[in-house]
């Protein structure tokens, strides 16, 4: 062949697909999300809270805002992940509050109330109407900048005399003392105006770990006292930028050079165009479009609210995001390791969102030191790891035994949920449970430099079971767990059975793929394959899981009965059909669709076990209905852990890859036309199809990693044409091996017949 023809053919050509490709995708990320704007029709009545809010939400992974008040008085609450305070011991840590601007237009009083967020774009619009005027705010906070922008216009006759003002935390308020448990800190504060800026600063220096400080500074465009006239056709722009002292050495200087710079109109511009185009980018990686507009709106609003708190990857967000309107939020807002922490991440594998799931190992590995402590001073196993149920970030143990606590809860080192300093509640598992995500992580994306980077801590938790459990009649047995919070003593809890075996896979995998620790993959098999079986009881005439085989039976409410199904991955599709029977006899008997304390894993647990797919939507759909606008549950004091619940569903029912077997809409009603771009799935595989008219099409595959696909064949009897670099070739029967090139499309057609 010619080689410039060959040239043409091998490379020119597909470049020139792909373009064509990518702008049509293009074009249909922003057409299916664009259609789902979010809308507030009242003013937030649960801000300040020391819990989720019910307020507008936003934010860039690193800054964030909650948007409160009446017409006549706004309030931006302003917070950052990397502003602690950071003490180890129990309601001594927690994520702060770092300021508020306030905008008050007195005319504005008795307005009416709207505020609109548009999820593409991530700008929330909210205006105010009175009489024969209103008022417009247009809101942003920048992807690219730690920059909050805020435009206010006018329409109608008239003019409003308004003003700004940058506030620090009042006591009382967002700082509530509440002794003797719960009491205000010290800290230093400034606040001043240099050159028309005015800037306010915090820090914990005093009776800390580790100091942390935290700048705002703000300027409104041509006012330097902060005091505007509202007309019609007249826009007041307000800036405020954020900074802290882990980003910059000097954090006050460097918010206010910020503020400095991003003023002028024309920086401005630049920075919502570099907005927009980031946020084009995000929903490009990966949409579906399904015909339920409720559960979709809710999907992309899930992903959104993660893209507005995780990008920091030294300090991912606490139980309630970045979103801090209360000092000493509950549960110390930390990182909770018997699932709260874990949750919020579960979607972003498989929607390919890898950027905001980054952060999520970092604290994990950070807190191996005081887990190795523990391992060692608890159960004398020098290599492995033990951690208690609150850490926060940079090493910080957010519940650790103090003093104080000697007084007002005797009773919790008593009952034994206390073992040295730290609260385990009884619970072994959490180090096994930090593993979660990693493994997620690990076997969707097979990045050799993330296993390198997280492998230690694996390593260790499958070292500490190796060494801690009991070998007896050719099984292990786990003795002193507990399956909840506090059930000290239990043996082979259901929930630590599935754990250990997704660790002791995850390490030999990982081992393997590293060259490391030959010698010791073949025990962690050994326990793997011997574990006890999971335990099993009669309720109400049917066969159900027990939480333990020694110890609590059952409980009603929290989804521990199904956890070793899904986060811990040890019950599918490929599984025995009578333990799939047990499995949907669990959750038909549980009922925990709409439960405070794991929703988000009761449904993706229904989805691999084959629950019928229109009962999962229709509770999918019950629990969207069950939400604040901002996607938080109501009734339910939990934060962003539920940002999952949906878009890891669906996910689950349009393209899974669970058991090294990938399958096409495996839990989805035929007859309810569907489509995804980009599901991510094991193996480092980027699948795309459609359904219409009961038939699925459009099915293609990307390869990141090289490996083989292992595929049910989509046309069930039919034969079928791969497509890809080199030519296509034909397969057939029920499963189909594919091995495939790295970084190569892979196309998909049946054979007609």
């Amino acid at each position: 062949m010619n080689s410039k023809l060959k040239f043409l053919i091998v490379t020119i050509i597909p470049f020139l697909l792909s373009c064509s490709a990518r702008s049509d995708c293009s074009e249909q990320a922003k057409t299916i999300i664009s259609r789902h704007v979010v809308r507030f029709t009242r003013p937030p009545q649960r801000i300040p809270a020391k819990v989720s809010v019910d307020a507008p939400l936003l934010g860039n992974g690193f800054m964030g805002i909650a948007m409160s008040g009446n017409p006549e008085h706004q309030v931006f609450y302003a917070a950052r992940n990397d502003f602690w305070r950071l003490k180890s011991g129990h309601n001594e840590s927690y994520p702060a509050v770092l300021g508020k601007i306030e905008v008050s237009i007195p005319g504005l009083q008795g307005a009416s109330w709207l505020a609109e967020q548009h999820l593409y774009e991530a700008v929330t619009v909210a205006r105010f109407a009175k009489d024969d005027f209103s008022v417009t705010y247009r809101t942003y906070v920048a992807a690219l900048d730690d920059v909050a922008v805020i435009e206010i216009g006018m329409e109608g006759k008239g003019s409003l005399e308004g003003n700004v003002r940058l506030s620090l935390p009042a006591a009382g308020k967002e700082i509530v003392e509440r002794l003797p448990l719960d009491r205000a800190f010290p800290e230093k504060r400034e606040q001043d105006a240099v050159d028309g800026i005015h800037y306010i600063t915090r820090a914990f220096e005093d009776s800390v770990d580790i100091p942390a400080k935290a700048a705002m500074a703000l300027q409104t465009v041509d006012s330097p006292d902060g005091s505007f006239t509202l007309s019609e056709g007249k826009t007041v722009r307000i800036v405020c930028a954020t900074s802290g002292n882990f980003k910059s050495g000097d954090c006050r200087e460097a918010a206010i050079s910020k503020v400095r710079e991003s003023v002028a109109p024309r920086s401005l511009r630049a920075m919502e165009a570099r907005h927009g185009e980031w946020w084009k980018n995000y929903w490009e990686k990966s949409f579906v479009s399904i015909p339920d507009s409720a559960v979709e709106k809710q999907y992309y609003l899930s992903l959104y609210g993660m893209a507005s708190s995780s990008r920091d990857t030294d300090f991912p967000p606490g139980l309630f995001g970045i979103w801090i309107t209360q000092e000493q939020p509950a549960w110390a807002g930390d990182y909770h390791l018997n699932y709260n922490y874990q949750a919020p991440f579960y979607a972003l594998y498989s929607a390919n969102r890898i950027e905001q799931a980054l952060p999520c190992p970092t604290p994990l590995l950070a807190f191996m030191p005081r887990g190795k402590y523990y391992s060692e001073k608890i159960t004398g196993i020098s290599d492995g790891i033990l951690y208690p149920v609150g850490i926060g970030p940079l090493g910080i143990e957010t519940t650790r035994w103090t003093p104080m606590m000697e007084k007002y809860y005797r009773k919790w080192k008593d009952n034994g949920n206390i073992e040295d300093e730290g609260m385990f509640w009884g619970q072994k598992s959490n180090a096994s449970y930090a593993v979660v995500n990693l493994s997620m992580h690990f076997y969707s994306t097979w990045d050799r430099e993330f296993t390198r980077k997280v492998y230690p801590l694996v390593r260790a938790s499958a070292i500490f079971w190796e060494k801690y459990l009991a070998y007896e009649d050719d099984r292990y047995i786990d003795r002193n767990d507990a399956i909840h919070e506090g059930t000290v003593g239990d043996t082979n809890p259901i929930l630590s059975l599935g754990l250990i075996r997704q660790t002791m896979r995850t390490a030999t995998d990982m081992g393997e793929l590293l060259g490391e620790d030959a010698g010791r993959r073949e025990k962690w098999m050994h326990i793997h394959d011997r574990l006890p079986k999971f335990p099993l009881q009669e309720r109400n005439g049917k066969t159900v899981f027990r939480l333990t085989e020694e110890g609590m039976d059952w409980v009603n409410g929290n989804t521990l009965a199904i956890q070793h199904i899904y986060p811990a991955g040890q019950i599918g599709l490929d599984s025995d059909p009578e333990l799939r029977k047990v499995a949907i006899n669990t959750m038909q008997e549980m009922q925990c669709w709409l439960d405070s304390n794991g929703s988000n894993s009761f449904f993706p647990a229904s989805v691999r076990v084959g629950y019928h797919p229109d009962t999962i939507m229709f509770h999918l759909n019950r629990y969207v209905e069950h939400t604040f606008p901002n996607g938080f549950q109501l009734n339910n004091p939990h934060g962003i852990e539920n940002f999952s619940t949906v878009p890891n569903t669906v996910n689950e029912m349009l393209c899974s890859g669970h058991q090294g077997v990938v399958r096409l809409f495996p839990v989805w009603n035929r007859g309810r036309d569907a489509s995804f771009h980009q599901i991510r799935v094991k193996g480092a595989f980027l699948i795309s199809a459609k359904l219409k008219n009961g038939e699925i099409g459009d099915v293609s595959v990307f390869s990141e990693q090289g490996r083989e696909l292992n595929l049910l064949n989509p046309w069930k009897g039919r034969e079928i044409t791969v497509k890809g670099a080199e030519g296509q070739q034909s397969y057939e029967g029920e499963r189909i091996r594919i091995k495939t090139e790295k970084g190569i499309t892979y196309r998909l057609y049946p054979i007609n017949n």
